[in-house]
């Protein structure tokens, strides 16, 4: 796995003045523009549920879709830009993922929907990678830090600024426009990179491709994100279908793993993991992923399903932890060099985990502003946890493996997002049940307080069955707010879990060097 050639154009000057701050400007767009569309429909679940007649559990598919897909075709980002060049595949890429958010934008239906996302996140998978490897190379060595510092910005604040976008767009428009909103800015960002930089253009090379190591993986990640979606709708293991997938995800990963260790040209690079710091900052960075995205995905489907929360209300109250990720972002990457890497990074686990824990305390009559004082406190978290463990796992590694790591690093990450997504959804909708049937189980005719609160709703005017239909609302809405606090929590766990294992990597820890 690759984002390019094993080293930048070391012949090439680094850009200077408003050059570099131009392609910069496009580079970074274009990575955030295909990190948003992770999230920028997180708010807009609801709607495009109601709108296409599918339940808030199965929209989330939208999200997922879109994230195995992308990191299905991670693995071909190296071996296509060495066939076209890296400006020319970043370009491309940027174009083609345009054109399928057009797609996604004129869906008549939720199948469509569906492929169209597949589309976009295949589309568009090479553009982290390659705009992460073009950013490194048009800096001077020195600058690179910061550079990343810059780049490591979009990851952590598109996927906040999505709900916002998502719930305006949706509130004021609809939701359609979360993906026609690609359109010009697409077109700006391949415009520019174009312009800017096609005359640093990478040699062009004709190596092959790992075809069946290719379509293992795709067996054995489909398979599995197909289990995590549709598992709850299943009854788990207690469908054969979902037996019969697992079964397949699990021979297609041993095989993966078998031939990718044996395979000349290997799709995925996995002798990586053999490099302690490597295999340790990857896996975490899956896993905090993982918690980090959960949460980004249930809070604001609880807050418009369960608390009144318009798209936009729900999207500005999730998305002000981007102003401490806006401000100790770059802070972060320019200071890197000076700091212990497992020390910043454990210092992000500890912050997250502990927002975590006092988010898993709100109550039914939590208000925006309390919801909004978690969100500005987890930013501080997040700012400080992935830049720390892309430069963990980038330490240590020779100078050819490093558009490897990098392809492989942001691989792991979409795995993350997308696992984390499906599981978090799934297990959010299995706790509200469970916690809807314990509370259910006290209401009797013979317990004093469920027949006073009856006899109350009846006194107001209501019949008895309007007065049995108001109560399942107030039960339903107390059960999925446990099952948030269940899933906060455990989001919490997850990143303490975290904090071990970082130090057992070993220094030093180097900037990412070679133009990667």
């Amino acid at each position: 796995m690759s984002a390019g050639q094993d080293s930048a154009h070391p012949q090439l000057p680094p850009l200077q003045g408003g050059r570099l701050i131009l392609a910069t400007a496009a580079l970074g767009l274009g990575s955030f523009m295909n990190v948003l569309d992770l999230s920028i429909a997180n708010v807009s679940v609801p709607s495009i549920a109601g709108d296409l007649g599918v339940s808030f559990t199965q929209g989330t598919w939208v999200i997922t879709s879109y994230a195995v897909s992308e990191a299905i075709l991670l693995p071909l980002t190296g071996w296509l830009s060495q066939r076209l060049g890296q400006v020319r595949m970043f370009v491309t890429a940027t174009l083609l993922f345009t054109l399928a958010s057009l797609l996604c934008g004129l869906a008549p239906s939720f199948a469509v929907l569906l492929a169209a996302r597949v589309l976009q996140g295949a589309m568009g998978a090479s553009m982290i990678p390659l705009s992460q490897t073009l950013l490194a190379s048009i800096f001077h060595h020195e600058k690179r830090g910061l550079a990343m510092g810059l780049w490591s910005m979009t990851t952590v604040i598109a996927p906040i600024v999505g709900p916002i976008a998502g719930g305006w767009l949706t509130e004021n428009l609809s939701w359609h426009w979360i993906f026609l909103i690609n359109l010009p800015v697409g077109g700006a960002v391949a415009l520019a990179a174009w312009l800017l930089l096609r005359d640093r253009e990478t040699p062009r090379l004709r190596k092959p491709v790992d075809y069946v190591g290719l379509a293992l993986l795709a067996v054995a990640v489909g398979s599995l994100q197909i289990v995590l979606d549709k598992g709850n709708e299943l009854d788990w293991f207690g469908s054969p279908f979902i037996v019969g997938l697992t079964c397949v995800a699990l021979v297609a990963l041993a095989y993966f793993i078998a031939w990718e260790l044996t395979a000349e040209h290997p799709v995925v690079d996995l002798h990586l993991f053999a490099q302690r710091n490597f295999a340790i900052g990857a896996i975490c960075l899956m896993l905090g992923s993982m918690a980090f995205f959960g949460t980004v995905v249930i809070l604001p489907l609880w807050l418009q399903s369960y608390q009144g929360y318009t798209p936009l209300n729900a999207g500005l109250a999730t998305a002000q932890s981007g102003i401490f990720a806006v401000m100790l972002g770059p802070v972060v990457g320019a200071n890197m060099h000076r700091l212990d890497p497992r020390a910043v990074a454990t210092f992000g686990f500890i912050v997250f985990a502990l927002v975590a824990f006092w988010s898993s305390t709100f109550t039914p009559d939590v208000d925006f502003a309390t919801v909004g004082m978690t969100r500005l406190a987890m930013g501080i978290g997040i700012s400080c946890f992935f830049l720390p463990l892309v430069t963990i796992n980038m330490s240590g590694l020779k100078p050819q493996q490093m558009a490897a790591a990098s392809g492989l690093s942001s691989f792991m990450r979409n795995l993350g997002f997308s696992f984390g997504a499906a599981m978090m959804a799934s297990l959010w909708d299995h706790r509200g049940t469970y916690h809807h049937a314990l509370l259910a189980e006290h209401i009797t005719p013979y317990d004093a307080a469920a027949v006073d609160y009856l006899d109350r709703l009846q006194a107001l005017g209501m019949s008895a069955t309007q007065a049995l239909a108001s109560l399942e609302r107030t039960l339903n809405s107390q059960a999925f707010l446990l099952a948030t606090d269940d899933v906060l929590a455990l989001a919490g766990v997850m990143m303490l879990c975290l904090i071990l294992p970082i130090w057992w990597t070993r220094p030093p820890f180097g900037a990412i060097r070679g133009g990667h």
